[in-house]
């Protein structure tokens, strides 16, 4: 037995001990490592051939066309397998008719690894009303209909038809989002975990480079994937409960029926707003250093109710999906208990029964280490699409072939949002060289680069190198948000390492302009001004993202975002940075229509602040409910999983769920596109909202022409009974003989 597999004693099926595995980088290299690197992973016999392969490994299954760059799944899990002496090959947007698609490399000699690709499969194919979409950023020619629904299902169902002996490990972030039972939009039901529709022998979620890698030298040692139960990241179907294992039911730890004494976690006091907090941020005001530093540690542990449990044996029983689909309450319930166990601090195995089986999810995957995310990043990737495309373009690649990934994750919690879901909220961090080494591999490597790098970012611009100050804090936390509902004393904010990093990139040779281009958290960025003004004097290019997402402070706390006084504090650094650069720059803000906790009368009030504010959206987006976000919980059941649920509670959630109050709220925000105007007449009558329709200053839409007018009148003169219009016309004809 290898160095590396003798570190991974005999455990029981199920048990998640946590073992310290070796560094990504740290594992004994397979034998295969003595084969030259692939300049593509290849996608063909003939190409296998042509690098002496007689076969595969590991073959990665994939919804997108194969671009061998950082950005892409397919390639990062390749090049990381590659790294580790396995042959890797790719099989790409498979024809999911035809399980002859699924033989093109031959079988792999450990399995098929198997992903819908950067997007969940369904958001990619749908738009937010539903309607299928003709296009495909992540296919060559954007050509649309290249991925089937629930990819993710069908090629690893395919797969098992194609080769019946063959393993299967399902992962991305499809698999990520669909790992328990969920609310599905698109058939507007609770449906099962992805696993069990899959077949799949293994899931893998999150970040899976350190399980995927430890996965594969085990079952190259010989080790059978059904003893494989031990790993984090990983979920899996069990008949029964190992030995030693005890569990919690889900309710005792939140109660979903009559409220509970005890103390919950949501409604504990949050880090700001504890004491100890209250008392630093007091002798900050006050300016005096007598009291605690503000850059002092607050000691507190938000989870007071959580039950003193042992990780390694102890799981969490939650609600099962004949439960969940049944009573919208324990829905809601399971969502809360989710978002409570995804820190990998002290997240406790959850157990979900489906029918004849349960569905094992162990506690997520640890974070990589620098050293570790920057040998991901570091690996031969050629930055280009696979040569067998030609030259059509990938519009996903040519948004992002100039533009530089620094760190993963994100700690905003927005409840719309499924990056927590899939990335987790510790922020993992890229080192500054391993960040300007790709800057100049861009320069030198990547075709067409013009001097401008497109983006310095992540699922945020501003979180890097952003944690706790304090790693036990860190683990024990179980909130949701590091920055809602006021940003946490124990979460550094200072941006000098990304503003040091930006001076360094833009003063490399043949390095013109870095934009900025990653969507901005603007309340941690007015935290550090010398930050903003970096960023508005040398990386806006004209305009600059924000997500205010609301106005409507009801809405916003259903969101999980911050209020609009930190929007106006960013508005006046922009502004006052830009107008001392000389330059003339533009914050562009991106809002939601139809968010779960934003009625009609929420709409409008937004209408309104945009019109006031002079802002003319283009583009809007309706809200999407997307697998497992808190948001969708509270599309799908009405309940707010934010706060204690109790089955008898009359509080409901506003929810735009009818076609036309979504086109209602769509077009509110777009309140300005004569297109909408007799919409929104018709809808400002209803409302009693009748002074809000003239040419007066604070009117939202004038009235009618005269021409609108007579069509109105004959509109609703078709709308009348047949009775009454005649009684009416007998009446006209009456008033005539009199005069």
């Amino acid at each position: 037995m290898s160095q590396a597999l003798a570190q991974h004693p005999a455990n029981p099926p199920g048990s998640h001990a946590d073992r310290t595995l070796p560094a990504l980088f740290g594992y004994p290299k397979y034998w295969a490592e003595c084969l030259t690197p692939a300049e593509f992973l290849p996608m063909s016999r003939a190409e296998m051939d042509q690098l002496g392969w007689d076969s595969c490994d590991v073959i990665i299954v994939t919804g997108d066309a194969y671009v061998d760059h950082p950005s892409f799944g397919m390639a990062v899990i390749g090049r990381t397998l590659e790294a580790q002496g396995f042959r890797v090959g790719i099989i790409s947007q498979p024809d999911w008719t035809d399980p002859e698609s699924l033989r093109v490399l031959g079988e792999p000699n450990l399995y098929f690894g198997v992903t819908a690709g950067n997007m969940d499969s369904m958001i990619n194919r749908y738009t937010a009303d539903r309607r299928i979409r003709h296009d495909d950023a992540y296919t060559a020619g954007d050509a649309g209909g290249k991925r089937p629904d629930y990819a993710l299902t069908v090629y690893s169902q395919l797969c098992k038809r194609a080769y019946p002996n063959s393993v299967v490990v399902a992962g991305g972030i499809e698999a990520s989002l669909r790992r328990l039972a969920h609310y599905d939009y698109w058939s507007d039901k609770v449906k099962r975990s992805v696993l069990m529709d899959s077949t799949a022998d293994l899931l893998l979620f999150g970040n899976a480079e350190r399980a995927l890698i430890d996965i594969t030298h085990r079952l190259a040692a010989g080790e059978p994937v059904r003893d494989i139960r031990d790993l984090r990241g990983t979920a899996f179907l069990c008949r029964t409960i190992p030995a030693g294992w005890r569990e919690i039911d889900s309710t005792r730890i939140d109660q979903p029926g009559s409220l509970p004494q005890h103390k919950n976690p949501y409604d504990a006091p949050h880090p700001s707003d504890c004491d100890d907090a209250k008392s630093q941020h007091a002798a900050v005001d006050a300016g005096s250093q007598a009291s605690a530093a503000p850059t002092q540690v607050v000691n507190l542990v938000p989870d007071t109710q959580a039950i003193e449990t042992d990780p390694s044996s102890t799981y969490i029983r939650m609600p099962s999906f004949a439960a969940v689909t049944e009573d919208p309450a324990l829905y809601a319930h399971a969502d809360r208990i989710f978002h409570r166990e995804t820190n990998p601090g002290n997240a406790r195995p959850l157990v979900q029964n489906q029918g004849k089986n349960d569905i094992w999810i162990n506690p997520p995957p640890l974070p990589l280490e620098t050293a570790e995310l920057d040998w991901v990043f570091e690996q031969p990737y050629k930055r280009v699409p696979h040569p067998s495309y030609g030259d059509a373009k990938i519009p996903a690649y040519e948004m992002i072939r100039f533009s530089v990934n620094i760190m993963r994750g994100c700690f905003g919690g927005c409840t719309f949002c499924s990056i927590t879901e899939h990335e987790g909220r510790i922020i993992q961090s890229r080192s500054e060289q391993s960040i300007l080494d790709e800057v100049e591999k861009i320069r030198d490597l990547t075709p067409g680069f013009t001097g401008v790098i497109s983006d310095l970012g992540g699922p945020t611009a501003n979180m890097y190198r952003l944690n706790c100050k304090d790693k036990k804090i860190e683990e024990s936390c179980r909130r949701p948000s590091c920055v809602y509902p006021t940003i946490c004393v124990n979460l550094e904010t200072d941006h000098s390492h990304t503003t040091a990093l930006y001076r360094k990139t833009r003063a490399l040779k043949g390095v013109k302009k870095v934009v900025v281009a990653s969507g901005l958290r603007y309340d941690l960025a007015v935290r550090d001004p010398e930050y903003v003004k970096e960023l508005v004097t040398h990386h806006v290019g004209g305009y600059l993202k924000i997500a205010p997402e609301h106005s409507e402070e009801e809405t916003l706390a259903k969101m999980m975002k911050p209020g609009m006084g930190s929007y106006y504090e960013f508005k006046e650094m922009f502004e006052r940075f830009s107008q001392q650069a000389g330059k003339k720059q533009y914050l562009i803000p991106y809002f939601i229509s139809g968010h779960p906790g934003s009625g009609d009368k929420e709409m409008l009030a937004l209408a309104l602040w945009l019109k006031e504010n002079d802002f003319r959206v283009d583009q809007v987006q309706n809200f999407y409910p997307s697998p497992m976000a808190s948001a969708t919980t509270m599309y799908h059941t009405e309940r707010n999983p934010l706060r204690p649920l109790n089955r008898n509670n009359t509080e409901r959630v506003l929810t735009a769920r009818s076609p036309e109050q979504r086109t209602l709220h769509k077009a509110l925000l777009r309140y300005h596109d004569t297109d909408n105007w007799p919409l929104l007449r018709k809808a400002l009558r209803r409302m009693g909202k009748q002074e809000l329709i003239g040419s007066e200053r604070g009117c939202l839409v004038p009235l009618e022409s005269r021409r609108e007018r007579e069509l109105y009148q004959r509109e609703q003169r078709k709308k009348q009974p047949a009775s009454r219009l005649k009684k009416s016309r007998a009446s006209q004809r009456s008033s005539r003989g009199r005069r």
